[in-house]
């Protein structure tokens, strides 16, 4: 049945893959006449897209019906039910139904349960920054769809340079693409590095000067980054993601793991030959200092998404994450531990 759901916060990789949909099930020349979108907040809307997927398609090709911002997954009045029971399982195999939306479908609802029942449902929410692994994969499926060959080097690379940012990971890969051309050679490392925009290289410098307690240095870096339009949540994302791996591996050098195998796997790196200067990183820092910065991390990040201002919060939670690191082993040893009920 060629029904789907595509929900989830990553809505520019929803976009892509309904586009994919859209030119997979349409002929181009009758594209204007067998293309149909409608908004999924006004339930007659949806009423009449369910009715205009069981229309035959006009000359060649099939039909692509979408209703963007669908709500049926959250709430569905009782003629849109009773609609979507009519239809959902009489579409013809020559419509294509896609319903998009940003918010998860609610389990529980009758007309959830009908599109788990009909539809096909994918999620499509951001990796988070720590799981190198999943964003190793979606760098390497990605450039299958554009049609670039990286090296294992070359993709470590715009893991550690773009992160789970889908917009930019296509943006880059066009680039790449482009300086490809017909060489059937798969870029290098060296090439990638010297054509993607490595904002998160200059967010990884943010991570040193925070861990060295540089504070000077690391507000110089805040102001910089929000000056080149550097996201503030993606700066967040990548402070969180560094200091994780840096906390799993003292965490584990702590309770005595000399391999480096494992230490690798459990801070979930990529590559284990980072692990060396990773090592380095934490020699200086206790557990319970990056323990600490988490917390903090994490009100950075609630903040920004209340609508806090950008260069303000950050300057203030950065400010505290240097004097964090910049305790020394002794003040860090009297802090007060909290109590066991």
């Amino acid at each position: 049945m060629p029904i789907y759901l595509y929900w989830g916060e990553d809505e520019f990789a929803i976009a892509r893959a309904a586009d994919a949909l859209r030119q997979r099930a349409l002929e181009a020349a009758w594209a204007d006449f067998n293309e149909n979108l409608y908004s999924g907040s006004q339930p007659g809307d949806v009423i009449q897209a369910l009715n205009q997927a069981m229309t035959p398609p006009f000359g060649a090709g099939g039909r692509f019906v979408q209703v963007a911002d669908s709500e049926i997954g959250q709430r569905c009045p009782d003629n849109v039910l009773t609609e979507l029971e009519r239809t959902l399982s009489n579409v013809p195999e020559t419509t294509t139904l896609l319903f998009t939306s940003i918010s998860k479908p609610d389990a529980r609802l009758k007309s959830t349960k009908l599109l788990q029942k009909y539809a096909e449902i994918r999620e499509f929410s951001p990796i988070p920054p720590w799981k190198t692994d999943l964003i190793a994969n979606q760098v390497r499926q990605i450039a299958k769809d554009v049609g670039v060959m990286l090296t294992p080097e070359a993709i470590e690379l715009l893991v550690e340079a773009v992160g789970s940012n889908t917009r930019q990971l296509v943006n880059e890969l066009e680039k790449l693409r482009l300086y490809q051309g017909e060489t059937p050679k798969p870029i290098a490392a060296s090439m990638v590095q010297a054509l993607i925009t490595t904002s998160t290289q200059t967010t990884l410098k943010l991570a040193d000067a925070i861990r060295q307690g540089n504070t000077a240095i690391a507000l110089e870096l805040v102001v910089d980054l929000l000056r080149q339009n550097e996201p503030a949540l993606q700066m967040v994302n990548s402070l969180v993601r560094r200091f994780r791996t840096w906390l799993w591996i003292a965490l584990m050098l702590e309770s005595g793991e000399r391999n480096e195998q494992t230490i690798a796997q459990a801070a979930e790196i990529g590559n284990p030959k980072q692990l060396f200067f990773l090592k380095q990183d934490v020699k200086a820092l206790t557990v319970g200092q990056l323990l600490q910065t988490l917390p903090i991390l994490l009100e950075l990040e609630a903040s920004l998404k209340r609508g806090a201002d950008e260069l303000t919060t950050l300057q203030t939670k950065v400010i505290e994450l240097c004097q964090v690191c910049q305790r020394s082993p002794v003040e860090m040893a009297n802090i007060p531990k909290p109590r066991r009920s």
